[in-house]
């Protein structure tokens, strides 16, 4: 990610596309909603949703009674959309626009949760300081992590991806322990069928 400025990356995605056209485009969060079951987490469970774009993701959790809800991206385009479709339901977001490998969370969660942003940092400096800034988050939580399968697409965006599995998702969780993996085929809206790999961890 380092030879093109994330920010101006995605914001130029955000602006050129609706919501709606964007490969990744969930009309609501199934996958992550199961694996929030999963863990069984509370009512009063802070979460903070990273790379969240305008993810259906916390609103959805808004509706289900939790309210200390956050969201971080680099795009602040993406983020502005996701307060607003949130708010229109009756569901307040804090939006907190910054790169994850950079952010300083100043606070814990009980929940990190990552839909597609791990799986862009191919680099091992990237992805330590990634890990880094969710250990400092999440010192006794849960998080839950969506990336490409090792079957699913080498490219997204016009960026590389890297790929993984189960166990290799889970071996990068140091501290953790997987309560459930699984594999969900996302489908794009023109159709395409990209292959996920999902973990659900919760603190040793």
């Amino acid at each position: 990610m380092d030879a093109i400025d994330p920010s101006t990356h995605w914001e130029g995605v955000y602006r050129d596309k609706a919501v709606d056209e964007v490969s990744w485009f969930q009309a609501d969060a199934t996958p992550s909603l199961a694996l929030v079951d999963a863990l069984g987490l509370p009512l009063d469970t802070s979460v903070v949703d990273v790379g969240a774009g305008a993810s259906p993701f916390l609103a959805a959790l808004g509706h289900r009674g939790l309210q200390d809800l956050n969201a971080v991206d680099v795009s602040s385009s993406a983020l502005s959309a996701l307060a607003g479709d949130a708010a229109a339901t009756g569901v307040e977001v804090t939006c907190t626009t910054s790169d994850v490998r950079h952010w300083e969370p100043g606070r814990t969660f009980g929940l990190w949760h990552d839909r597609a942003v791990l799986h862009f940092l191919v680099d091992e400096d990237d992805r330590s300081a990634y890990l880094a800034t969710m250990h400092r988050a999440v010192p006794d939580g849960a998080v839950i992590l969506g990336t490409f399968a090792p079957d699913g697409p080498a490219q997204c965006s016009g960026l590389d991806v890297r790929r993984y599995g189960p166990d290799e998702l889970a071996a990068l969780l140091t501290g953790f322990d997987v309560v459930e993996a699984r594999r969900e085929t996302h489908t794009t809206p023109w159709g395409a069928a990209q292959p996920f790999t999902w973990v659900a961890a919760r603190r040793s």
